[in-house]
């Protein structure tokens, strides 16, 4: 063999490598490993499905990557029977593949600091989740255990994709323009927010007065005894659970009543709105009320435990000055159990009503809400939806939890509306809870998308994703609209959130200002929040045994106090009078539907 001919062999050897990529699938999955073979300008990838099953190491070839070299000598097939015969490494190599167009980056191991930077900031690899006091069996073990499913074959990063929490949150190192000041909380006095034109505006009158609210719940007096949900259940497989009778172990102490106010936690994003289309921003205001829709299920991450259903006439007020909106709900029809709510707050309203229908099918409980959500701010702009499906899983077997599923259209009456679709969790699914939609005007034209998850966080991107590039990575340019806050201080055995603990609490001075009606004074609820369980249950069957015959009353005519059906429309509109009557004291035609007195706090 002459020379030239040994020279281009070595230059051939030179150019073919053999590693680990890590390859783009989706916004959904995120990075990926793969292993890499470069041979004669021909780039081919694998699946990593154990260190035994990657492709074939021929000699001649370089290993690029720590990972690559530590996961080769582990392959069955290819042996160093000496330490110095390891392959040098030169580096690692991240390939973005969307379909046919690749965009590889080299990484020299020299350069440890680029390393970190890989790992805090844009387009974090999975492999990057470790740190420095992994060891080398643990980092090896990683990536084994990130081995795919051959489920993703032909899945490659499409922009009409859910994001996942990879997505969002290892790729969200927005600069503060890029994110609304207080997006997981109120805003501050001096608070201001960036729209997606860059301009700055004051967002919210900031006279809210600073109410300290508890932060914790009674200790409970009572150790809580273990029971089988499916032992209670499972004779009623397809009937509507609304009328099972379960033990308080399965509630946690709040009602529907005042979970209905819990959706409105960040109400600030319905401020927001207000003050956005003040200035004539109605796209940023369509915004920041999908925002707000979404923000709602937040509170349900976590929640296996079901609220108390409210007896036939029950209410439930909440005057929140320092979130500068007040709230009344009451039950209005028994069967179907039906609850209206209104909502007031500065510059806009918020009413509805909900029929919860329930099916139980063995394995899973489905519930569907029926209703319709209506908002309207003070210039006379409206927006009306309907919730989606959710549904709990894991009755009979494995650790509960709830979904959220289905199509939300928050339609407007003048020029723009908002389509959310909430992906449904597969059973291979990595990154559940993803919404995904669109802000679009009445000839159909889309203005801006959503994206985000219900459990985490909301962000827009200016225009439909869907036109860009297949290189177009929209976090570069996403905005955030809605951060979940952070769990409380002090956590609960029912997963309630800061706000919902407050929710039951009788501050000094309210109990004389509440009618008899209101949830917080309902004995049973009242002594599952203290830990007395053999007193809640008690209270529970008598005032269980007493509604059975509230069907009877509501098919004799008995009409709610505070809400009625508007005749042209199957929902229920707020009749008014109900603060009057509380600054007046005037309870007249409340009935005491509770029957005894409960203290306002717990007693040693």
């Amino acid at each position: 063999m002459d020379g030239m001919a040994k020279e281009k062999i070595v230059e051939a050897s030179e150019n073919n490598v053999s590693g680990i990529l890590y390859k783009w699938v989706n916004f959904g999955k995120g990075w990926r490993p793969r292993w890499f073979s470069l041979q004669d300008g021909v780039l081919s990838y694998y699946k990593i499905h154990g260190p035994n099953k990657i492709h074939a190491i021929s000699k001649g070839i370089r290993i690029i990557g720590e990972e690559s070299r530590k996961l080769s000598k582990k392959q069955n097939n290819y042996y160093f029977s000496d330490e110095k015969r390891h392959p040098k490494t030169y580096g690692e190599i991240y390939i973005k593949a969307e379909k046919m167009e690749l965009e590889a980056k080299v990484v020299d191991e020299t350069e440890n600091s680029m390393h970190g930077a890989h790992c805090s900031g844009e387009s974090m690899p999975e492999d990057c989740h470790g740190t420095d006091s992994d060891t080398d069996e643990e980092k090896e073990t990683r990536v084994e255990v990130e081995a795919d499913t051959d489920e993703e074959d032909d899945v490659y990063f499409d922009t009409t994709e859910f994001l996942g929490a990879d997505a969002l949150s290892g790729q969200s190192s927005f600069k503060l323009s890029r994110e609304s000041p207080g997006a997981g909380s109120p805003p501050s006095r001096s608070a201001t927010h960036v729209d997606g034109a860059n301009t700055v505006m004051n967002v919210v009158d900031s006279s809210y007065p600073l109410i300290e609210r508890r932060k914790r719940l009674p200790e409970p007096k009572e150790i809580e005894k273990s029971v089988s949900l499916w032992s209670l259940i499972k004779d009623n497989i397809g009937k509507d659970l609304t009328k099972v009778c379960l033990p308080v172990y399965f509630n946690e102490p709040i009602s529907f009543l005042q979970k209905c106010f819990e959706d409105m936690e960040y109400s600030y994003l319905l401020d927001r709105a207000y003050e956005y289309g003040k200035q004539g921003n109605y796209l940023m205001r369509v915004l920041h009320v999908a925002a707000f829709a979404v923000s709602g299920y937040a509170s349900s991450e976590g929640r296996t435990c079901k609220p108390f259903n409210p007896l036939l006439g029950e209410t439930y007020e909440a005057d929140y000055p320092d979130k500068g909106i007040r709230f009344i709900s009451e039950k209005v029809s028994h069967h179907p159990m039906t609850i209206a709510c209104h909502c007031e707050g500065r510059g806009w309203v918020f009413w509805g009503d909900s029929t919860l229908k329930s099916r139980f099918w063995g394995r899973s409980i489905q519930l569907d809400p029926i209703g319709i959500l209506t908002l309207k701010f003070a210039d006379g702009e409206v927006f009306q939806w309907s919730k989606v499906t959710t549904s709990i899983y894991n009755i009979i077997l494995g650790k509960l939890y709830c979904e959220h599923y289905g199509t939300m259209h928050i339609q407007g009456n003048r020029q723009l509306s908002c389509k959310l679709k909430f992906k449904e969790q597969s059973i291979m699914e990595r990154n559940p809870h993803q919404v995904q939609g669109y802000v679009h005007d009445k000839t159909g034209n889309k203005l801006a998308t959503l994206i985000g998850r219900w459990d985490e966080s909301m962000y827009f991107v200016m225009r439909d994703i869907a036109e860009k590039s297949r290189s177009y990575d929209p976090m570069s340019e996403a905005v955030l609209l809605w951060r979940k806050n952070p769990p409380p201080e002090f956590p609960t055995r029912y997963n309630l959130t800061s706000f919902a603990i407050t929710l039951n609490e009788i501050t000094p001075g309210l109990q004389e200002k509440l009618p008899l009606t209101d949830s917080r004074l309902r004995p049973d609820q009242r002594h599952l929040e203290c830990g007395e369980y053999e007193l809640a249950n008690a209270e529970k069957l008598r005032l269980e045994q007493n509604q059975r015959q509230a069907y009877r009353l509501q098919e004799k005519g008995w009409q709610p106090r505070w809400f009625k059906r508007e005749n042209d429309r199957n929902t229920y509109r707020y009749l008014g009078g109900y603060w009057e009557a509380r600054e007046n004291a005037h309870w007249e035609g409340c009935p005491h539907i509770f029957g005894l007195n409960v203290p306002d706090t717990c007693q040693d």
